[in-house]
């Protein structure tokens, strides 16, 4: 059984950090692409950052505040977040799509999901 566990958000102010873990079992992990996506209030689900094994990739908004990294060691991929917006504030989600198939934009690529967790950025 697949599973995707989010932890690590909460409530911080603007200009704050946190870091986001995703914990992953019951696959390889070695052969999965994986990224992080978030979903605001009534708004669509975004892509926010994705690692594969010979690239990695950041929804514009977030660069140069946001790092994706995965433990291969201990099948996690974590996003630190600095410099937080009160736009950041979301459901941030864990998403993993069979390596080969890159790291696409679109949510309706991605194979497996965490159930989320909330980050809420205060101004």
């Amino acid at each position: 059984q697949v599973r995707l566990v989010e932890s690590g958000g909460g409530l911080v102010q603007a200009g704050g950090s946190l870091r986001l873990t995703c914990d992953v079992s019951g696959l390889t992990f070695s052969s999965y692409a994986m990224a992080w996506f978030r979903q605001a209030p009534g708004k669509e689900r975004e892509f926010v950052a994705g690692i594969k094994s010979d690239n990695i990739h950041y929804r514009t908004s977030v660069k140069g505040r946001f790092t994706i990294d995965r433990d291969s060691g201990k099948n996690t991929v974590d996003l630190q977040m600095n410099s937080l917006k009160p736009e950041d504030k979301a459901v941030y989600y864990c998403a993993a799509i069979h390596d080969e198939m890159g790291l696409p934009l679109s949510e309706q690529f991605y194979d497996y999901w965490g159930q989320g967790t909330q980050v809420t950025v205060s101004s």
